[in-house]
């Protein structure tokens, strides 16, 4: 391919705006009930574990269809991926706005939402490989990560402002309601669909890289991806990383009353966590970008990961907590958008998606693991001591990886 057949379109910004507008849509639809399960609980009549459920759901649908939502992105495309996600995510967010008072169809909407997902999350390195030059994919990556963030922000602070509850005996009164407020929750997820649907195309007309080998099939870029030193190593990193951010995210509330802290302050300290994600997914992978660099800076995280678990857990006062919490969201989830790029170039030819979903289902199996045993008596202590252990163990871990060939040749 001679370089005159290499193009960099602006229309890259539109495919990618598009793509964030549903991954954000998505995990507003994945935590709506979260800041206000005592408040659905009485309205919907149900145990607090059915609520919880509706959250949970994302993550066993994720185990189940990650590997299958990149066949389908790597065989057909990340239009066809991204299209099955729009339709499920557009129709689902419908039909628990339309029956939100009743709970068993608002489930089923979540069960939906919870299978677009992996269509969407597994989609980043692929969308970001057919439309952005190697020297953008990072950012391009981490802006994606960046929507999945601010989503969770943004349903965290709106749906409780929506629902300003007071109780009386067993009636439940609120200003606006959960009615409504899943209309509109409804009403946003179908217009994302819609618009990921007009904007979404499959590659431009002429690529932004170079590329000198074709992809191989979906089994065969599985075979060759466990073949790849560094990727194995980047699995495990995820398998302890991730799991570990999903698990302590998951359970901050119980981690925050060992600690003696109020609901309020736990609450913030959940909240300190994803800006410092949302700061570090911008700032890292640009850096990363900039100077065409990957394993120093999977290095850095995992090094930051570290007084970042550490304070988290062991230290005594509050203001403690909430920097140790933003140390650890700030380089664990940028973390995220830059060894999604490095698996991408280190497994190639193996499909991006297939990479990425790999490693995303990693954490997820982890996560689910280490939330069972934080559950247990005693396990919250065993398990955070093991964090900072397997923190300590992530930075040899990732100076062990080789920079990436493309980055390194580029």
């Amino acid at each position: 391919m001679e370089k005159s057949e290499i193009r960099v379109y602006p229309y890259r910004w539109a495919v990618l705006g598009a793509y964030m507008f549903i991954n954000l849509t998505i995990q507003i639809q994945w935590l709506t009930f979260a800041p206000i399960r005592s408040a659905a609980v009485v309205y919907y009549g149900v145990s607090g574990r059915w609520i919880d459920f509706m959250a949970m759901s994302y993550m066993f649908v994720f185990l189940v269809l990650s590997i299958p939502a990149s066949y389908v992105i790597d065989t057909y495309g990340i239009r066809t991926g991204l299209g099955i996600a729009a339709f499920l995510a557009g129709v689902s967010a419908l039909l628990k706005g339309l029956y939100s008072d009743t709970f068993y169809i608002v489930a089923a909407g979540q069960i939906g939402l919870a299978a677009a997902q992996p269509f969407v999350l597994n989609a980043v390195t692929a969308l970001s490989s057919r439309w952005f030059p190697l020297k953008e994919r990072a950012m391009a990556a981490g802006f994606a990560a960046l929507s999945q963030y601010v989503g969770i922000i943004l349903v965290m602070i709106l749906t409780p402002f929506m629902i300003q509850v007071s109780y009386n005996g067993a009636e439940i009164k609120s200003v606006f309601g959960i009615s409504r407020m899943l209309m509109i929750y409804g009403v946003v997820t179908l217009v994302s669909a819609i618009v990921s649907l007009v904007l979404i195309r499959e590659r431009p007309p002429l690529p932004p890289e170079k590329e000198e080998l074709q992809r191989h099939s979906f089994v065969k870029g599985m075979i060759h991806l466990f073949k790849q030193r560094n990727m194995v190593i980047l699995i495990v990193l995820f398998f302890l990383g991730l799991g570990m951010f999903n698990a302590v995210t998951t359970m901050i509330d119980s981690i925050c009353f060992s600690k003696g802290f109020t609901v309020d302050q736990s609450g913030l300290i959940g909240g300190i966590m994803l800006i410092g994600g949302v700061i570090g997914a911008v700032v890292i992978p640009l850096l990363s970008d900039r100077v065409m660099k990957r394993k120093i800076f999977l290095v850095i995280c995992m090094i930051g990961m570290v007084p970042g678990i550490t304070g988290l857990y062991l230290s005594t006062g509050y203001t403690g907590a909430l920097v140790s919490s933003f140390i650890l969201g700030f380089f664990v989830l940028s973390a995220g958008p830059i060894g999604f790029q490095y698996a991408a170039e280190v497994s190639f030819p193996t499909p991006e998606s297939t990479s990425q979903g790999i490693i995303l289902l990693a954490g997820q199996i982890s996560g689910i693991v280490f939330v069972a045993g934080m559950g247990t008596p005693g396990g919250l202590r065993i398990f955070m001591y093991l964090f900072i252990a397997f923190s300590v163990l992530s930075v040899a871990g990732a100076a062990m990886l080789r920079e990436s060939p493309m980055v390194r040749n580029s």
